[in-house]
């Protein structure tokens, strides 16, 4: 598979910024800690079901000392709609304490010590780090890493190999929100069984061979410059437009 130049790396996240120039993080939340328990939450987990349980939990803990206080079975009640909810409803719990204990109740904005809380791993902690913190993070989870390989623009065999790929290419203006771009893509364009490749505004440069509309049928975005090194195929006649 060819590898993108810094040309098309950077015309593919002009077009996902172009898309979606507001990109934002679908989990619901009120602080960095709620943050951190919605993420933790969402492990093996869709955001939709997630954000259907935490509203009552964070109307009743939207601290640590608060969680703390309502308790592992308590909060075992109120996320059992989410998958493997007693391992989290402990992880929450355990890892509100070592907040106060270690931290002062205040969520850390170290890589380190997010880290050593229970349930969070690089991934939460590059999520808290890059929505609660602004830090220029890219959380791989399923999504990504998906769309790293499927298109080429960061191919690799683990989620660690993905991110310091896409670490490695992202150009420095887009590094804040691409975590958001690119998961959001997965989410809803770049589907894990059927793409919807009609709708993907980077079809052209994507390098997955199976899309979903004859290769002759893609070209760029009308309102996407041209990428250097690429000529844009018209859609034949007869053809309806964009789908």
């Amino acid at each position: 598979m060819r590898r993108f130049s810094k040309r098309e790396v950077a015309e593919f996240y002009r077009r996902l910024a172009e898309s979606r120039p507001i990109p934002r993080t679908e989990l619901e939340f009120i602080n960095p800690f709620t943050l951190l328990v919605a993420v933790v939450l969402s492990a093996q987990a869709t955001d939709v079901g997630v954000n259907k349980a935490t509203p009552a939990l964070f109307a009743l803990a939207d601290t640590p000392r608060k969680m703390l206080e309502l308790g592992e079975e308590r909060v075992a009640g109120l996320i059992r709609t989410i998958g493997l909810y007693r391992t989290k409803a402990k992880n929450i719990v355990a890892l509100s304490r070592l907040l106060i204990e270690r931290h002062g109740g205040e969520v850390p904005r170290d890589r380190e010590a997010l880290e050593a809380l229970p349930g969070v791993g690089r991934k939460t902690a590059n999520v808290v780090l890059n929505v609660a913190f602004s830090e220029p993070t890219i959380a791989v989870d399923t999504h990504i890493f998906r769309v790293g390989n499927r298109t080429g623009l960061a191919p690799g065999k683990t989620p660690h190999a993905v991110e310091a790929g896409l670490e490695a290419c992202t150009p420095a203006r887009y590094k804040l929100n691409a975590h958001h771009w690119l998961i959001l893509h997965g989410r809803h364009v770049c589907k894990a069984r059927t793409p919807d490749c009609a709708a993907c505004v980077v079809a052209d440069l994507c390098r997955y061979g199976a899309k979903t509309i004859p290769r002759g049928e893609i070209a760029p975005p009308a309102t996407s410059a041209a990428v250097p090194g690429r000529r844009a195929v018209s859609k034949p006649r007869g053809r309806p437009a964009d789908r």
